[in-house]
Formats: structure tokens, sequence, C-alpha cells
């Protein structure tokens, strides 16, 4: 696998960082995922404004400009064997003596790669998956990427202990989103979704629902949703990159709706393979 570090491309096994890299020591970094198909990177204009929201946040100069954070991705993209790929890009502050405070004229580390993408299939879609709730615990910033991600780690081994995909987060006594995922609750013919803010990362996939909801004629609510509206649900949704759209059939051993997916979920699924098949893939 060939990775790119600092300028260069070179294979996975060759690429070292400094122990004393602020990502290592501190979590000091951003990060960013682009979802490609057949090659070809899904609204990488959109990841990009993304990641410079990002490093805005932690108050980081971009390392590129667009058009080389572009070759640099379609390059990375070149050079490994599969078609269907997940780039990840981290950029951190760099390595420096261990202090708190930002270093002054110190490059940026740049790591990428790409790995093969794989999506859920049918038949895991058509089964549906169990999750469990938890306070949503992390920091107020959760609209950045940040790459300390440890409470989100934490909250996701919740779910895999129980023996499910997702832990599904309310904060306040409203929902914010999945440990990995976004999530969609659908009651009464109605999709609803919690707002954009501070609190969460909407994803690309979050987005392409509500697209899709427009094409479909399905009705959206963007609101606050009180967690007992979740666990009233008829279809409860967590939707991501790799699991797609995918039913939450059990929340907390409690079955949601008829505890098998449901039919807006069967109905936004074909239309997302659709979408896939003539957009993503166009």
């Amino acid at each position: 696998m060939s990775v790119y570090l600092n300028g260069r491309f070179q294979p996975l096994a060759e690429a070292t960082i400094p122990v004393l890299d602020r990502g290592f020591v501190f979590g000091d970094g951003v990060y960013e995922l682009v979802p490609v198909y057949s090659r070809k990177p899904f609204r990488l204009d959109a990841h990009l404004t993304r990641l410079q929201h990002s490093l805005d946040g932690i108050r980081l100069s971009n390392p590129h400009t667009p058009t080389q954070w572009r070759d640099l991705i379609q390059h990375l993209i070149a050079e490994q064997d599969f078609d269907d790929q997940s780039v990840y890009i981290q950029v951190t502050r760099g390595t420096a003596p261990r202090d708190h405070a930002f270093p002054v004229g110190v490059p940026p580390t740049v790591f990428m790669f790409a790995q093969a993408l794989v999506t859920a299939t049918p038949a895991q879609k058509a089964v549906g998956v169990c999750a469990v709730s938890a306070v949503d615990n992390r920091w107020l910033r959760c609209d950045i990427k940040a790459i300390s991600l440890l409470p989100n780690i934490l909250l996701r081994q919740q779910a895999t202990d129980a023996g499910c995909a997702e832990t599904v987060m309310f904060r306040d006594g409203f929902l914010t989103e999945g440990a990995a995922s976004n999530i969609f609750v659908v009651k009464d013919g109605v999709l609803l979704t919690p707002p954009s803010s501070n609190l969460m990362l909407t994803g690309v996939t979050h987005d392409v629902v509500l697209e899709l909801a427009a094409t479909l004629g399905v009705p959206v609510e963007i609101r606050a949703i009180a967690e007992a509206e979740v666990r009233r649900a008829d279809e409860l949704w967590m939707t991501s990159s790799t699991k797609e759209i995918m039913p939450i059939v059990m929340l907390d051993g409690a079955p949601v709706g008829g505890g098998a997916p449901g039919p807006l979920a069967q109905k936004f699924d074909a239309a997302y393979a659709a979408f896939k098949r003539e957009v993503m893939r166009a």
C-alpha cells in the first residue's frame, strides 16, 4: 500500500513520524475522510471545505491549496489496487518539544492513506442492526473532525460490548448523533434529523439522504428531537459512507417500530443504490 507523508508517496511500512509529533503526544490535529467510487472522489470540494473548517477550528494554517489537495488525492487514488476507496487525510501541528502552547515556525505533518471502501451488504440491510444509547459526553466542538477521538471510541465500544453496531447519543435529553454515524428518525411518514450545530458532524451520506427525500417527496423536519421521540420512532436509521442507510431495529433491547427494517428504509436504500450507480460512479 502506498501512502503520502510530508511530500512523499511511499510504502506504508516505510512511513514514520517523530515521537514528539503533536498529533501523537496531544492529539493536536484534524482529519477528513473522502469516499471514492470507481476511483472518483465523491464531492471532494465539500470535503476540502470541511477540512478547512476543522483547520480553522484549531487555528492551524492549511498546508495546501484546494488544487494541491486535489492533485495529491488523485495521485494517492491512482496508487492503490482497489477502485472503491476511503481516503484518510490527517494534518497535525507538527513536531516540537512537548508544551501545550502552539509552537512557532513548525511545519504541519500531512499524512494520507487509502483503504478499500467496504459497504454494508443487501443481506445486512435486510436484517438491520441493534444499537445502544448513551449520554453524549464529548466536548462542545464536535463539528471539528479532531483526531482525538477517544470519547467516540469509548462510546462505540459500549455498542460493541453489547453485540450491537452503534451507540445512539443524547445530550440534555435530545438526539445528537451516533458514535460514528448520523441518525435519522421516521415517525408517521416524516423523516426527522437534528439540525447541524457544534454538537454534531453531518456526513456526506446524511446530506445525500436529505437530497433523496426531496426527490422522493418525503417530508423532512430538521429540528431538535427529544429522546422520547427516538424511542417511539416507527423507524430509526444510522447513516455513514460504509453503513450507507442501515436500519436500527433494536435500541437498548427494545424493538424499533415493528422490530424489522421499515418501508421507508427500504425505499431510501433502493434510491441510494441508484444514486450511487448513476451519480457517485458517473
